[in-house]
């Protein structure tokens, strides 16, 4: 089977696309100008985050599911704030679920677990970062690969609860 993209891996995914999140910043990533504004007091940018949403209206109203897990501790980095306080809050607009796995003042149940998408269960994108944090790509593994990944994802939904609930309660 010939490598596929990240992009191609969202344009063909037939049920749902899962993402593990465990840094505390993605800045140099994406959104950086609208990091920039939240940083700044500014308020968040007419359009932001548009074409996400739009894609993931596109999967949601075929009944496919985008769903993921953050890793992370209080007290919240700025990025975190704004990746919760903004990007969150508007991606649900688009039907995407969001989870938090709190690690603060216990162990973190996937030590040394990498950022990953996993689409339809059978394929795994492990993300790849800088040292800077900016994303330097996806690396998709083949499908006997993906038990290693499916293991991550019901153990990181086992231990995180919903965005809303730990919103509600830590949000800032």
């Amino acid at each position: 089977m010939a490598s596929r993209t990240l992009g191609e891996l969202f344009d063909t995914f037939q049920q749902e696309a899962f993402r593990l999140e465990t840094l505390d910043d993605y800045s140099k990533s994406g959104n950086v100008d609208a990091y920039q504004a939240f940083l700044a007091g500014k308020p968040q940018p007419t359009g932001y985050n548009a074409d996400w949403v739009a894609e993931l209206r596109s999967h949601t109203s075929e009944g496919k599911r985008v769903y993921r897990v953050h890793v992370l501790s209080r007290p919240l980095t700025p990025y975190l704030r704004f990746e919760l306080g903004w990007g969150y809050q508007k991606n649900v607009t688009g039907g995407e679920e969001f989870f938090i796995l709190d690690t603060t003042g216990k162990s973190n149940p996937l030590q040394g677990a990498p950022d990953f998408w996993l689409f339809d269960d059978v394929t795994p994108a492990v993300m790849s970062y800088a040292p800077d944090g900016s994303f330097v790509g996806a690396n998709v593994l083949p499908a006997e690969q993906a038990a290693e990944f499916r293991a991550y994802r019901d153990k990181a939904l086992a231990h995180a609860v919903p965005f809303t609930e730990w919103w509600a309660k830590y949000g800032e």
